[in-house]
């Protein structure tokens, strides 16, 4: 294993620092343009449309604009209007279509029928000569660079973050402003922490099932572990919600299935971690990620900080991304040919 070539999935991890950086950097006037549209029409709620892991990313900026904002959100589905053929009425709604190639079908079919219905379309997409592109009314530009990986990395950190700044503009909230000017060298702090990521992931090698947990913002990162750890090293993971997962699946800790549980220092960590302290003491193997404090005794890949509850799940992303890749070679994968996957998937 040392030997071998490191996994693109790897490299292109490691240019995230670099690619939020130019993000920040090259979109302060498509942020300061969304800002502005957002205060003239005053959408009264929002709708995303993506699949996968864009659409993992897309539960992460739920709760940030129903937390910052109060903009109630939904996640779209695009088979309603592209399978079924209903036209929704989309007037005075907000749509965001997150899209790491603006390739889908679907998905730009669903943003052009918005967009025609009078909502206020916005693309977080990384080809900027893309057919979504070109649909949306708004561009924010994710600037992750080309990404080779079938298993998406940095394209999809890079969604998380577009939306931030407009966010940022339309509250004033200096201390989001702030997290985000220091989050690449976070970044960088985090990549640090893959000697010891690649050693947590070790103890996984001859795992066949896995549960992600989370609760409140950085649920969408755990929904996101879930789809690599079944892409990159064939194992069967859920997500949950840390406040679900003690009704019926509990049973599963019962059976051994082990968890990855995503700690987070906001409002919801707390709760998230008193949930976790009570599965460990029902016998469950519990591997703690993210900012946020761990259950007393449990194992833990602590993450750094960035200074604000909307930019912690990028890190906590980071870090999963590095114990991902490792958990494939250590089971003797390449987690950048997964079976039966390409890089893109034209839905209709």
């Amino acid at each position: 294993m040392t030997n071998a070539p490191t996994p693109l999935m790897l490299t292109e991890a490691r240019q995230t620092p670099q690619v939020i950086e130019r993000q920040l950097r090259e979109n302060q006037g498509a942020v300061r343009a969304v800002a502005q549209a957002i205060r003239e029409r005053q959408p009264a709620f929002a709708v995303t449309v993506a699949r996968g892991s864009s659409d993992h990313a897309c539960t992460v900026l739920k709760y940030a604009l129903e937390t910052t904002l109060g903009l109630p959100v939904a996640s779209g589905h695009p088979s309603v209007h592209t399978l079924y053929g209903a036209t929704l009425r989309l007037g005075g709604a907000l749509v965001i279509a997150v899209s790491q190639s603006g390739a889908s079908p679907d998905v730009v079919e669903t943003v052009r029928m918005a967009r025609q219905g009078g909502a206020l379309t916005v693309a977080l997409v990384n080809v900027e000569d893309s057919d979504l592109a070109r649909t949306a009314e708004f561009v924010l530009p994710l600037h992750a660079g080309e990404e080779r990986a079938v298993a998406a990395t940095k394209s999809y950190l890079a969604s998380l973050t577009a939306l931030l700044p407009v966010l940022a503009d339309l509250t004033g909230d200096e201390a989001l402003t702030r997290a985000l000017e220091g989050l690449p060298d976070v970044l960088t702090r985090t990549l640090t922490l893959e000697a010891d990521a690649a050693d947590r992931a070790e103890r996984y090698r001859y795992a066949e099932s896995l549960i992600t947990l989370a609760r409140g913002i950085p649920f969408g990162v755990a929904q996101e572990a879930a789809l690599k750890l079944k892409e990159t090293s064939g194992i069967h993971a859920e997500a949950y919600s840390a406040a679900e997962f003690s009704h019926g699946p509990k049973r599963l800790v019962h059976e051994g299935v082990p968890l990855l549980a995503f700690t987070g220092a906001d409002a919801a960590g707390e709760a998230a971690r008193r949930a976790y302290a009570d599965l460990m003491e029902s016998g469950a193997d519990l591997l703690a990620l993210g900012t946020g404090e761990a259950p007393s005794g449990a194992r833990h890949l602590k993450v750094p900080a960035t200074g604000h509850a909307l930019t912690d799940p990028v890190a906590d992303a980071l870090a999963f991304y590095l114990f991902a890749a490792h958990l494939a070679l250590h089971r003797g994968l390449n987690p950048d040919a997964p079976p039966m996957l390409s890089k893109v998937t034209k839905t209709r």
